[in-house]
């Protein structure tokens, strides 16, 4: 039918993608949050992602649940205030308007940083990690060395560059 995506099915149900709370540097940047969630969607894939609505984490949850796949928020009781608070006034500069400030989909609130790793990983079959500070890079960091130790064996990809890097 016109104006229907077509449907790829994936052996994953739930993917965790780390990514920035900003927009980053680069359009780019924006793009590829944007491109995944709707590649996600594509694939009847669900997101698990770090619970925020600003940033390249609120454009992939936006495409995602907009495409009506269900979106998994996982946040520290503690940036809940900051979201709130920088959510209305990030939105304004973002892709083509799509953010709304808002959070989408389920909202999962944990104690720490630690906890919200942990249930992004047990909620996961695979995770992909978009452009990011040092917490994106701290996240992806230990679910590659919790593979490398054996706690999973789920697998773990960057996306860098326009490319999807096996880690």
């Amino acid at each position: 039918m016109e104006g229907e995506q077509e449907v790829r099915e994936s052996r994953f149900k739930r993917i965790c993608v780390f990514c920035g709370s900003s927009q980053g540097k680069k359009r780019s940047y924006q793009e590829a949050a944007v491109e995944l969630g709707k590649e996600l969607v594509s694939r009847n894939i669900d997101l698990v992602y770090g619970g925020g609505s600003v940033g390249l984490m609120g454009l992939v949850s936006q495409a995602v649940h907009e495409g009506g796949r269900h979106v998994i928020g996982v946040i520290p009781k503690t940036l809940m205030p900051q979201e709130v608070r920088e959510g209305i006034d990030a939105c304004r500069f973002c892709l083509c308007g799509q953010i709304t400030g808002e959070t989408v989909g389920e909202e999962k609130a944990v104690a720490d940083m630690h906890q919200r790793k942990a249930e992004m990983a047990r909620r996961s079959d695979a995770f992909i990690a978009l452009p990011g500070g040092y917490g994106t890079l701290e996240e992806l960091l230990e679910v590659i060395t919790w593979a490398q130790l054996g706690i999973h064996d789920k697998p773990v990809n960057s996306f860098a560059r326009g490319r999807l890097n096996s880690c």
